[in-house]
């Protein structure tokens, strides 16, 4: 193996163990603490996104301001920024409140399949067989870590189950909706002005809200903007200089798996072979698609 590709292999793995772990200090500060998801999503979107404005301009030295400069750009970025970037924080959040980190997380890892479906639907393109075993075994493994294996007994309640598809369809719009200002921009630019202008909304409530926090909870948040989303974010976009899009998508299930053996280690949250063999299929359907990309994307 060379270099380069130990490289892209250490970014990508680290931006997968980084963002699975936020999953996991999320669900403590929920369970430990005053702190809500709502107002969890609003710190995170507001120190993220200014400090990734930040670290471009004076770290790149970067024209933060470009994208402003046009009228489409604008209206693409603003539509970004409040149907794909607040919806997938803000459910993700709900998502670990009302379940855990551990479902959440690979409940959220549908995201790639829902959009298979679209595209699917929208081009009146029938998907190929081996997105249709993925589709098949994803839903298979949500089912399995829903019921445990008992059909009778739901381990996951419905606004858990709700919250995550709705994390999943945030993700999937997160992937969707910036593809022409990402031909245009830099991604790191559009992330950040997303970030900073999803959070707008939550500024009445961050203002108005005191918490006290602990050392401990503190040092949590700090973790959830910066190393589980700032730093998280910059690595995945490096591996990408030196691996190819299928095999970082492939290393992505670090983050699903990551957050459930956290969850599982420090947090008592109890699997069952069942809801094991769940997360089991759902993470499959990253391999497989990596493993069936067109051959173009492979060289």
């Amino acid at each position: 193996m060379k270099s380069y590709q130990i490289k892209g292999l250490f970014y990508a793995i680290s931006s997968g163990v980084l963002w699975g772990a936020s999953g996991t200090v999320a669900q403590y500060l929920f369970s430990a603490t005053a702190i809500k998801p709502i107002w969890l999503t609003g710190i995170r979107l507001f120190f993220s996104g200014t400090l990734l404005l930040l670290f471009l301009k004076f770290g790149r030295h970067q024209a933060i301001k470009r994208v402003w400069q046009q009228k489409w750009s604008r209206w693409q970025l603003i539509r970004f920024a409040f149907l794909g970037v607040v919806p997938s924080q803000f459910a993700y959040f709900e998502a670990i409140h009302y379940g855990n980190a551990a479902t959440a997380t690979v409940i959220q890892f549908l995201g790639p399949l829902l959009i298979v479906i679209y595209l699917a639907i929208s081009q009146l393109v029938w998907p190929r067989r081996s997105d249709l075993f993925c589709i098949i075994i994803a839903f298979a493994g949500v089912f399995l870590l829903v019921t445990r294996g008992n059909l009778t007994n739901l381990s996951l309640g419905a606004a858990g189950l709700i919250w995550g598809l709705a994390a999943a369809i945030g993700q999937a719009a997160y992937t969707l909706l910036p593809r022409r200002l990402l031909k245009e921009f830099d991604t790191s630019l559009i992330v950040g002005w997303a970030m900073l202008i999803g959070s707008l909304p939550f500024a009445p409530l961050l203002l108005q809200t005191r918490i006290t926090l602990s050392t401990t909870a503190l040092t949590a948040v700090i973790y959830v903007v910066i190393g589980g989303t700032m730093f998280a974010y910059l690595f995945y976009l490096h591996s990408l200089h030196f691996l190819q899009p299928a095999i970082t998508g492939m290393l992505s299930s670090f983050e699903p798996l990551t957050a459930t053996i956290l969850a599982v280690a420090f947090l008592g949250v109890e699997l069952n072979s069942a809801e094991i063999s769940g997360i089991v299929l759902v993470l499959a359907t990253a391999f497989v698609q990596a493993f069936v990309q067109p051959k173009e994307l492979l060289k």
